[in-house]
């Protein structure tokens, strides 16, 4: 059974203009130590997805639906908030995009890292300090034992990234969803965080969700990779299906916008147009005004989540088998 089951989830927010369909339908399963990725620009649903799962989302005005919403065998929707405040930060642990406003600015790092492994792990003060002093060095945190004194803000950037890592990873979860994790930082430091996720997959079996902009770093470190579109995946599959035989046009899309380093040289092309307004309804393909690869039967009814092969799947009309044939992607 999978660790991580999602069926048609559905979140939306109710607003002054009208409800909000920010999350329209996403279905997935996770396997554990798999990672996968959550690609696409920005408003498309994928930190709304992640923050479902957690069940992060304010009830009202948000509104979390989903036909089935399983991980390890717990009901996330029937689950009670003690269970939900059980789950997080112990099995189910998440990086959020900004550590700054994330980490509590008037707490040690130290205290902020022993209160997760005393609740969760049952720690006491003597075995959560060493514990914690193992993980900001297991994150490369020079002088480990000195800093767990040290505040939020005295750590630079990229140090702060890897305290944040540090407490999502302290009880060993079994499900871990970075947010735009390497958002801002060096390539030096994404590379450090990235060969530590591979690290804890391998190791100790962790399930990772991968949400980011990046296309080269999802490729690199991703197992599977959702495309999202106006709250819809628009196309799943393997990371080498999806980024070397795109079969729908907003990945078509997106890979054009993004440098490759076997195509130096090579133009980069922009998406025009802008996303839908979420609050109308949508009956035709969502990215339709702004797809390059749109045919006749994209202006007559919405597409299904077609079957490329196994393990491959896009909501598109079009068949880009010849795309693909004349090197396009």
């Amino acid at each position: 059974m999978a660790l991580l089951e999602v069926e048609n989830l559905r979140t939306r927010f109710a607003t002054d203009r009208g409800v909000v369909r920010a999350v329209d339908g996403v279905s997935f399963t996770l396997e554990q130590g798999e990672v996968l990725g959550l690609v696409g620009e920005s408003g498309s649903g994928k930190s709304v997805t992640s923050l479902s799962l957690m069940r992060l989302i304010r009830e009202p005005p948000g509104k979390i639906e989903a036909d089935k919403l399983v991980f390890d065998g717990v009901d996330l929707l029937k689950a009670s908030e003690s269970t939900m405040s059980s789950l997080r930060g112990g099995k189910m642990a998440m990086i959020f995009q900004d550590p700054m406003r994330s980490l509590n600015p008037v707490l040690t790092v130290g205290r902020q890292l022993t209160e997760t492994l005393r609740r969760h792990l049952r720690l006491d003060g003597d075995a959560a300090r060493r514990r914690a002093i193992e993980l900001l060095e297991m994150v490369g945190i020079p002088l480990a034992e000195k800093r767990l004194n040290s505040y939020p803000h005295q750590f630079s950037g990229g140090m702060r990234q890897r305290v944040m890592i540090a407490i999502a990873l302290s009880c060993n979860p079994r499900l871990l969803i970075a947010d735009e994790a390497t958002t801002a930082l060096d390539v030096t430091i994404q590379a450090q965080i990235v060969d530590l996720v591979k690290r804890l997959t391998r190791d100790l079996g962790t399930a990772v969700i991968w949400i980011s902009h990046d296309l080269g770093l999802v490729a690199g470190l991703c197992n599977r990779v959702n495309v999202m579109y106006a709250g819809r995946i628009a196309e799943t599959g393997s990371v080498r299906d999806v980024f070397y035989r795109p079969s729908h046009g907003y990945t078509v899309g997106l890979i054009g916008c993004t440098p490759r380093v076997d195509r130096v040289g090579a133009p980069l092309t922009l998406i025009e147009g802008r996303p839908p307004d979420l609050i109308r309804p949508i009956s035709l393909c969502p990215f339709l005004p702004r797809c390059a690869v749109a045919i006749d039967a994209c202006n007559k009814t919405m597409p299904a989540m077609n079957t490329i092969e196994a393990g491959h799947a896009a909501r598109c009309h079009a068949d880009l088998s010849v795309f693909h044939q004349k090197g396009a992607a």
